[in-house]
This record gives structure tokens, sequence and C-alpha cells, in this order.
């Protein structure tokens, strides 16, 4: 299984939000660049990062500091938050992204996931975040009547790397993943399906890697800035796997 620390972005800082709300956020880095080569030097193989503004505007915004972080760094990477038509995901993997993460999208205009994973086989992944069972979009500001197998059932033969799955409610929130419904939804399909929202101790990430199913990884964020989570026992948590 893969740990992929979290970068989110807000005004060019990397930050944390409380439950996806944009005015509980946390500042954690003024240089973002620099706390995802700390995250490498630790022993990272991945990076997660998140445009939040791009979520809310519907187009990149702080392109500056993931481009900044994609040339301090020699992982690969993904990338969510605003991408939302193909010249979006043809530019940010010309610039070196490994992987791009299209939420809102995959819910408003599936077909352009379907086209996006046909172009470009094993660098699209489709973000999923939910509020009880229901997919949330633009940013988690809505919310819809879809379910989230249903979401991920229709994309099993279009060719995706991963979903995302994100439990809105224990995103930032350091009360543990949303283990049950993780699990059932990794069992549900046959794509790759990678943990977020609340992982914030070894005992999480013990209990992802024991759930039953096949997990790729986990994401986690505040809990390795807050320390709550020692990145150097978390990867050996999951190199043990």
């Amino acid at each position: 299984m893969i740990l992929y620390p979290a970068i989110d972005l807000k005004d060019g800082q990397a930050v944390r939000l409380l439950r996806g709300e944009m005015d509980k956020a946390t500042v954690f880095s003024d240089d973002p660049a620099a706390q995802a080569l700390e995250f490498v030097n630790a022993g990272c193989e991945w990076l997660h990062l998140v445009d939040l503004n791009g979520a809310f505007a519907g187009e990149p915004v702080n392109a500056a500091p993931v481009e900044a972080i994609l040339k301090a760094c020699n992982v690969p990477a993904q990338l969510g938050g605003g991408i939302r038509d193909m010249a979006t995901i043809e530019r940010w993997l010309d610039k070196g992204l490994q992987r791009v993460i299209l939420g809102t999208v995959a819910v408003e205009n599936p077909e352009l996931v379907r086209e996006a994973a046909k172009a470009f086989p094993g660098h699209v992944a489709v973000g999923i975040d939910a509020r009880g069972g229901k997919v949330a979009t633009k940013g988690w500001a809505e919310e819809t009547d879809v379910e989230v197998t249903d979401l991920a059932r229709s994309f099993e033969d279009a060719g995706v790397a991963a979903i995302i799955y994100t439990d809105i409610n224990r995103d930032g929130a350091m009360q543990g993943p949303n283990i049950d419904a993780t699990a059932a939804l990794a069992r549900a399909v046959s794509i790759p399906v990678i943990a977020s929202g609340g992982v914030s101790s070894l005992e999480d990430l013990i209990a992802l890697r024991d759930c039953g199913a096949d997990l790729n990884g986990a994401i986690s964020g505040r809990a390795l800035y807050d320390g709550a989570l020692d990145l150097a026992d978390a990867l050996k948590v999951f190199g043990d796997a």
C-alpha cells in the first residue's frame, strides 16, 4: 500500500481544512515545495496535491506552487481541483504531473473522464467525495443524489487508474477514516481505491491495511503536519503490508 501525504493549496499556501470548509483553514506552510520535498526526503514515494481554490473556481488557481512542487520533487504526484477539461488535463500531464484527479466532472461530464482515461492511460483518477454516501461536487459545496458505489461502478470499463474516496465529514477532523465505507467500495469495484479523510494515527493505517479489502493506499494530511502520525512509522506500516 502507498502512503500519499496531502498538500492542500489555498492562496499559494499549504493548508488543511476542517470538513472541507474554506473558512476553517489552518496554514501549515508558506512554502509548499519545501514541504513536499520534506515528505519526499523522508521516504514518501507519491504526493497528493489539491488546488482548493481551483475546486471552487472550476479552473486551476494554484498553478505556481504545483509547478514548484513538480520541479523540486522527483516522485510522482497526483492533483485534483479545478481540472474540468481536456486542455487542462493535457497541460498538467505535460508539466510532469503523473495523475490528474477528476471529481466534479465525473458527475457532470462522465464522458470527459472516459475520453481522458483513453487518451492518457494510467494518468486519470476519479475523486469521489461524499457525505452520508452521497457524492458532493464543486469543492464539496454542492450535494448530489448520486450514490458513491453507483458512480464508481459507472467507470469500471473506462480504464481509470484509481478512485480516491473521501468521507467529507471525516476530513481534517482527526477522527479516523470511514473504514467500513472505504472497504465496501473497494470490494464493489475492480478499480484500485485510495482511502482519504480522517487518517490520523498508526491505528487508522493498520485498520485500513487489515480491513480485508485490497486498498491501493491512503492519504493523510493534518496528522502528518500536527505530528499525530509519524511519517517513518506510517511508511513502515504500509511497507509491511
